[in-house]
């Protein structure tokens, strides 16, 4: 584990035509002490050819799964791969602002934090603003995060050697807050805290998760109590119910149209 180093994990998967954006932002941060793991999960389309020419940045590290796996166990090899102090997320077709790191990092060191978030907007496939600003509380602990997950995965930074290695159960959705579920059985003590700034822009996509029915987002939330979290049927039932209720006031008290 090397002192200052941001490890970001980034899974992909046919985003061709996002991912060199993706990969640039980090180029282009501020805060240079990073190396980013891309992992593969056998992209059908052009991904390596846009990838290739970025290599020769050797803080850039390209890994391809033998087999399509998923975005769960993808994320856990570049965990596995991490070498950071320091973990943070980006997905091959988000964004960060070119401070992102700098300002997460100061605000955790001058706190004594392991664990933050912070604010950020909706974009659509074409890079146009959606109009749509998401925020949080201004703390997470673990009651709160079974209330709901409250922090997206492109704003989340921790403390590897704090937490230590984070795997997560083989789940087709909700991994991401599958590995937030699991910082907190590493510390049940442990509170994320919000950086009140907007440092990334989420993409919507057409195909997106969050399109889904809602007895499929039902379901989903089950599996992830349930297989990942390993709580009784009728506990998991209950808490998907909760996370369902908890999501309807998340946007209506933390998502506002700008």
């Amino acid at each position: 584990m090397i002192d200052g180093l941001v490890s970001i994990i980034m899974p992909s998967w046919n985003t061709a035509n996002f991912i060199a954006e993706s990969i640039q932002c980090v180029i282009d941060q501020t805060y240079k002490n990073w190396e980013l793991l891309i992992v593969d999960d056998c992209s059908t389309d052009n991904t390596d050819d846009v990838v290739k020419p970025f290599l020769a940045d050797k803080r850039i590290k390209y890994f391809k799964n033998e087999k399509n796996s998923g975005a769960a166990l993808t994320r856990n090899r570049a965990m596995r791969e991490a070498q950071g102090e320091w973990i943070a997320f980006l997905d091959s077709d988000d964004l960060w602002t070119l401070d992102k790191l700098m300002t997460q990092i100061k605000f955790m060191k001058k706190r004594g934090l392991v664990f933050s978030y912070h604010e950020y907007e909706k974009i659509d496939e074409e890079d146009k603003p959606l109009n749509i600003y998401v925020s949080g509380p201004k703390v997470v602990d673990k009651r709160r995060m079974y209330n709901y997950d409250y922090i997206g995965q492109l704003t989340m930074m921790y403390s590897a050697k704090h937490f230590g290695l984070i795997q997560i159960r083989d789940i087709k959705k909700n991994n991401d807050y599958a590995i937030r579920l699991q910082l907190f059985h590493k510390d049940p003590d442990a509170k994320c805290y919000l950086v009140k700034k907007n440092l990334a822009k989420y993409r919507v996509r057409k195909k997106s998760i969050s399109h889904d029915k809602l007895s499929k987002k039902l379901r989903s939330h089950y599996d992830l109590f349930h297989m990942c979290d390993e709580k009784p049927g009728a506990i998991a039932l209950w808490f998907a119910c909760r996370n369902m209720w908890y999501g309807l006031q998340k946007k209506r008290n933390y998502e506002k149209t700008i």
